[in-house]
């Protein structure tokens, strides 16, 4: 992802060069932690949905997404089946683990929201760098196309979240906390060495 691509998802550091041609030579392993991260965003805005019941917006915005997300597994699923890979077991997420290592403990209780759509749309942003690599440098036609939906999902998925912040916080505030959101990203990014067998 260019410079510009970056800038537009407001991410800091881009993906190691590396990483997409490790991914390449692990495809079956690229796919099978594609799908549980897909879950797990499905699970995600679920836990979201039950603990905000309170947040129309969120409810009536979040509902679809889960339907959607769910879908991506299902797609994931079929690919792998359709190469003759099996799904394995889940992997732990080192990425995901370190920054919510990086919540804020002793906010305000009407800000614990504010940080977990932060997080969320961190993690939607840099799903989607991910996949434009993905969808640019795999040598398969089809793998390109797949992986160029994928991006433009997680690219209207990032938003989202960034706008559902943006109803019930102060535009200033949202800012500030994404700005933080990513320079832990860019300190969590230096920790870990780029793996071809993992999305993030």
């Amino acid at each position: 992802m260019s410079t510009t691509e970056n800038s537009i998802l407001g991410l800091k550091m881009p993906t190691d060069p590396r990483w997409a041609d490790l991914a390449s030579v692990s495809l079956e392993e690229i796919l099978t932690d594609h799908a549980f991260c897909e879950q797990k965003a499905a699970t995600q805005c679920i836990t979201l949905i039950q603990r905000f019941p309170d947040k129309i917006e969120l409810v009536n915005a979040l509902s679809p997404i889960v339907t959607e997300e769910w879908g991506h597994f299902r797609m994931v699923w079929a690919e792998m089946k359709k190469r003759g890979y099996t799904l394995g077991r889940q992997r732990k997420d080192d990425y995901v683990n370190l920054l919510l290592q990086h919540t804020p403990k002793n906010v305000p209780g009407d800000e614990v929201l504010l940080h977990k759509l932060m997080i969320c749309a961190l993690i939607e942003a840099r799903s989607c760098e991910r996949f434009r690599l993905l969808s640019e440098g795999l040598e398969e036609d089809a793998l390109r196309s797949f992986y160029y939906k994928f991006m433009i999902s997680e690219a209207g998925h990032y938003r989202l979240f960034i706008e559902l912040a943006e109803q019930y916080y102060p535009i200033e505030k949202v800012r500030a906390a994404w700005q933080q959101w990513l320079d832990i990203e860019t300190q969590v990014l230096q920790l870990l060495a780029p793996r071809g067998d993992r999305m993030h």
